[in-house]
C-alpha cells in the first residue's frame, strides 16, 4: 500500500486538514501544523506556501445530520436542552471556521501576499480548533457529544459563493460572519452565566476576546488589498457584501468590539437596508 506522503508546503498542510472528516482529528492535525509553521517562522526559516488546490468542501464526519436552516428544531435556550443544543450550534460554528481558515490559505496560495498574512489565518485557525475542542468538552460534560444533534446545512454556503473572490471571501466571512459573533456571544455569556455553567461560561469567554482578532485579520488584509488595488475599502466592502452575502445585515451589532477589529459603524450599517434605502418588512421575507 502507498503512503500519502507528508505535506511539505503551508497549503499542502491546509489540504491535509480540510479533507480530514473526524472533528478532533481535524483539529488537532490544524494544531500541530499550526505549531510547524510558528516553530519554522521563529527559526527564521518560513515553510513554502506552495499552490495545492483544496476541495470545493472539506470533508465532515457523518454526524451531525446537516438540515435546512429551517429544518433545524428550535429548541429554548432557557431549557437545559436550549443550552446544550446551542452549545452544539456554537461548535458546529467553530469547526466549520477551522475550515475556513484553512481554506482561504489554500484556495487563494497563488496570490502573493506577506508571510504576516499567513501568519494571521493560521493563528486564526489554531483559535478555532482550540474553541471547538473547548465546547466539545462542555457537550461531553453534559452528557452530549458533537453530532448528537442536527446542524445547519449551509454554512459552507459563503465558503462556495466567494471561492473565486478573494477580497469577496475577506469581506463575507471574518468581516460579516464572524462579525455577528461579536454581536450574540455576549447574550449567550449572560444565559450560561444565570444557568450556572462555569465550564461553559469560560469556553465562551475564550471564544469571545479571540474572535475579535479574526474580525481585525479580515479587515486589515482587506484594507491591505485596497490600498494595493487602489480602491475605496467602504465602497468595496458594500458591493462585495451586497453581491455575495444573502440577506440584510441585523442590528443590534456590538459597535465597541467591531470598532476594536477595526470595523466602523459606516460600514455595517448602509448594509441593514436595500441599496435603496428601504428596510424589508421581515413578515414577507
Amino acid at each position: 500500500m502507498k503512503e500519502t506522503p507528508m505535506p511539505q508546503t503551508l497549503s499542502q498542510m491546509a489540504v491535509a486538514v480540510l479533507t480530514t472528516a473526524d472533528g478532533r482529528a481535524k483539529t488537532a492535525l490544524g494544531r500541530k501544523y499550526a505549531a510547524e509553521w510558528f516553530a519554522a517562522r521563529a527559526a527564521g526559516q518560513p515553510l513554502v506556501i506552495g499552490d495545492t488546490q483544496p476541495p470545493m468542501q472539506p470533508a465532515r464526519p457523518q454526524k451531525p445530520d446537516l438540515l435546512s436552516p429551517r429544518d433545524v428544531p428550535r429548541r429554548r435556550p432557557s431549557s437545559a436542552l436550549g443550552r446544550t443544543a446551542m452549545l452544539h450550534a456554537i461548535a458546529h460554528i467553530e469547526l466549520n471556521a477551522v475550515d475556513l481558515h484553512w481554506d482561504i490559505i489554500a484556495r487563494f496560495a497563488h496570490i502573493p501576499m506577506p508571510l504576516g498574512y499567513y501568519d494571521d489565518w493560521v493563528k486564526a485557525a489554531d483559535d478555532e480548533a482550540k474553541h471547538f475542542n473547548l465546547l466539545c468538552d462542555c457537550l461531553e460534560s453534559l452528557g452530549s457529544f458533537y453530532g448528537a444533534l442536527p446542524a445547519h446545512a449551509g454554512m459552507w454556503r459563503a465558503a462556495e459563493d466567494t471561492a473565486d473572490d478573494f477580497m469577496g471571501r475577506l469581506a463575507v466571512v471574518p468581516m460579516v460572519l464572524e462579525a455577528r459573533g461579536l454581536d450574540v456571544t455576549p447574550g449567550m455569556i449572560a444565559l450560561f452565566e444565570k444557568a450556572g455553567n462555569a465550564q461553559a461560561l469560560a469556553a465562551l469567554g475564550v471564544i469571545y476576546a479571540e474572535e475579535v482578532a479574526h474580525v481585525a485579520y479580515g479587515s486589515k488584509w482587506f484594507n491591505w488589498l485596497c490600498g494595493r488595488d487602489g480602491l475605496d475599502p467602504k465602497e468595496a466592502f458594500h458591493t462585495l457584501v451586497r453581491r455575495y452575502f444573502h440577506g440584510l445585515l441585523k442590528p443590534p451589532f456590538n459597535e465597541e468590539k467591531r470598532a476594536e477589529a477595526g470595523l466602523p459603524p459606516d460600514f455595517y450599517w448602509p448594509l441593514t437596508q436595500d441599496e435603496d434605502g428601504a428596510t424589508p418588512d421581515p413578515r414577507i421575507q
